[in-house]
């Protein structure tokens, strides 16, 4: 009986997880200033993504509305700003004169791994990702000449940097580096390109090439590497279109289906459409031989895998602590790779020889820490000169960096108890301490002028009353520093009942969260359900600006300009932020392995991560229901409003009861409330 019992699951699963890609909307943020995420054709945690380039183009290369396309790139890091990220190897296919063929979009349509569009000229185009392989299907009207220009000098809004390419028969193979976001350091890709007919290519320029073919249909295929292009070579296969579009949404399939869903049907699309978001990065830089490149240049060997592609200053609280509860396999890999990255060379923004497109890697330690906790192996010991070193050069100049390098000193501290170095534990912990000064000389008086000013006093994008919460480790010690409960709890209403709030980053992305160590944990079920799903007021913008006009709207929206203005995704921070509400489960402190409880926005959820799935159900469910009046766990009461990590874990059902009104006396006694402390 039990066999069957467990049959019927895992059928039912498999069921489930097989129409999750469908669910998908890949145009949702691709217009306007709102998300700068793109319909490329990806695969999950994959370095090449295949994607239109329109005009005029956006952060991502892509503008929705547009009609006219510039051609197709294959690359781009998701939801970042400094104007996007990647863009290399581009290619326009044209009819008849080069130089008058213009590419107006007629139809599109874009799903999990796959996009396509046909132009007014009769030129159509298919493109599917599969791992780090990729096929690309064009049709040519019958007459006329018909090639590509292809492009390898191209980026969306990096500098390029230097290339070599070498033409083989029908086909390119080579190399290309080109500045990372932001044009900070300088990463390598290397590729191989080959069509399914006979090319003839000439050189335009010392970058640029004009391949001409004489058919009706073509195919490209196009393979990348971090390695060399030996291992490019190798990837290349001559898969058609509709044969790596079925590879795709298999690994989609599976990937989505790590979370199943019950709820309204438009509401799971949505869910799965920003589930899809979260797993764009970091990407998987090793080959299946092992070998990889290290952020210093050198060839590497692995027996595992190793990741590249961090935008960890913006998702250390959201999307890599939702990895690790989906992906704990991958994870551990992940994690390897960030002890690598400290071994062979880290900066917080990123090296001259990174293997692939990144962003920053600030507040790596306490991603580590946080792994560590929750029962990754994550080899410290190795790598404790290194983390050391980091913290000793952290920068507390201005008041957000105060609270932020002492929130990794803090880390570091608790690494080193962990390591058995009681003297350097108490050092940085007493360093970390100093946030108290920081605090009190900044973030005490609220009564000056620019305290709800964007950047006041040197700060990155965001104000004084929105960094003041960041004190995740010592949450103990900032409600005495506010003055107790009650003076606490009075200017956290102030903060929300004016808006004061943003969610278009991440400076106060936890703030929502920070009633439930409180005498009244409803509120943060009230705010996490309000932030997630129902019309707030945003005057906040990454513009710096605090607008005269304010956003009125739903933040997470199934469609183009979703989220509101200037709001990044920032490679799955805020797409995790929304799944994590889906779940009902929040991280409370990264760095220490516990949840804060909220109602799930579905009947049910199922997390399918682990062995043991953990499911998560809703009584009394409505969609506007966000209250909780009790819980269960595996049959027993809760009365706790927190979770850990380990009992996610294990498996199991957790089971809430929901009501449209606060429940003022439910979790109030056995709070989770961080301290500087904790051990």
């Amino acid at each position: 009986m039990k066999f069957f019992a467990a049959f019927l699951l895992s059928f039912s699963l498999a069921c489930a997880s097989a129409q999750v890609s469908q669910q998908v909307n890949t145009f949702l943020g691709s217009s306007g200033d709102h998300g700068q995420v793109s319909p490329a054709a990806s695969y999950p945690f994959s370095m090449l993504s295949i994607g239109p380039q329109t005009y005029p183009k956006l952060h991502m290369g892509y503008e929705h509305k547009a009609k006219v396309f510039k051609g197709f790139t294959h690359n781009r890091f998701e939801g970042v700003g400094c104007q996007g990220s990647g863009g290399n190897i581009l290619i326009r296919p044209f009819i008849n004169d080069l130089a008058s063929c213009v590419l107006n979009k007629v139809t599109e349509a874009a799903g999990a791994g796959y996009y396509q569009v046909a132009f007014a000229n009769g030129i159509k185009a298919a493109m599917a990702v599969a791992k780090n392989t990729g096929a690309e299907s064009y049709h040519f009207p019958a007459a006329g000449k018909r090639g590509f220009v292809i492009d390898l000098s191209h980026t969306l809004a990096n500098k390029f940097v230097a290339e070599q390419h070498e033409v083989v028969a029908n086909g390119i193979t080579g190399w290309i580096d080109s500045r990372t976001t932001c044009n900070v350091g300088t990463y390598r890709v290397y590729y191989a390109l080959r069509l399914n007919t006979a090319t003839k290519f000439d050189a335009l320029n010392d970058h640029q090439l004009l391949a001409l073919v004489n058919a009706d249909e073509v195919q490209l295929n196009i393979a990348f590497s971090s390695v060399d292009v030996a291992h490019a070579k190798a990837s290349l296969n001559s898969q058609t279109f509709s044969a790596v579009k079925s590879d795709s949404e298999k690994g989609w399939n599976d990937v989505l289906g790590r979370i199943t869903v019950k709820g309204e049907p438009e509401r799971e699309k949505l869910f799965y459409s920003l589930l899809y978001r979260t797993v764009q990065s970091p990407y998987l830089v090793s080959e299946t031989d092992g070998t990889y490149r290290a952020t210093d240049g050198t060839l590497q060997k692995t027996k595992g895998q190793i990741y590249n592609g961090w935008a960890i200053w913006d998702n250390y609280r959201t999307q890599l602590p939702l990895l690790a509860i989906l992906y704990p396999e991958r994870y551990q890999y992940m994690m390897n790779s960030l002890v690598e990255m400290y071994k062979h060379g880290k900066k917080d923004y990123a090296t001259q020889h990174e293997p692939s497109n990144t962003v920053r890697t600030e507040h790596a330690i306490v991603v580590l820490l946080d792994a560590y906790r929750k029962g990754f192996k994550v080899d410290l010991a190795s790598i404790a000169d290194s983390l050391n070193a980091e913290v000793d050069r952290l920068d507390f100049k201005t008041p957000d960096k105060a609270l932020e390098s002492s929130y990794d000193t803090w880390a570091l501290s608790q690494i080193m108890n962990i390591l058995h170095e009681p003297q350097k534990a108490n050092k940085y912990l007493q360093k970390a301490d100093k946030y108290k000064e920081y605090w009190n000389k900044d973030f005490k008086d609220l009564t000056k002028a620019d305290v709800d000013r964007v950047s006041a006093r040197g700060m990155y994008q965001g104000t004084i009353w929105q960094y003041r919460w960041l004190v995740p480790f010592d949450n103990k010690g900032l409600v005495e520093l506010i003055g107790g409960e009650q003076a606490y709890l009075k200017e956290l209403d102030h903060f929300f009942d004016n808006d004061l709030y943003t969610h278009a980053n991440e400076p106060d992305i936890q703030a929502p969260l920070m009633y439930n160590f409180t005498s009244q944990p409803w509120r943060s079920q009230d705010l996490v359900h309000k932030y997630a799903v129902d019309t707030v007021v945003q005057y906040y913008f990454n513009d710096n600006s605090r607008g005269i006009d304010p956003f009125v709207d739903v933040v997470y929206q199934n469609k183009p300009d979703t989220y509101q203005r200037t709001m990044d995704d920032d490679a799955g921070a805020m797409s995790g932020w929304f799944i994590f509400a889906g779940t009902g489960l929040f991280p409370a402190c990264s760095g220490w392995p516990v949840y804060y409880l909220s109602v799930p926005l579905f009947k049910e959820v199922q997390l399918n991560g682990n062995v043991n799935p953990f499911t998560i159900k809703v009584n009394n469910y409505t969609s506007d229901a966000r209250y909780i009046t009790s819980a269960t766990l595996n049959g027993r009461p809760l009365e706790r409003n927190w979770i850990t990590h380990e009992e996610v874990m294990k498996g199991g059902t957790l089971v809430i009861t929901a009501s449209n009104k606060p429940s003022p006396n439910w979790s109030t006694k056995n709070q989770w409330m961080s301290s500087i402390n904790m051990k």
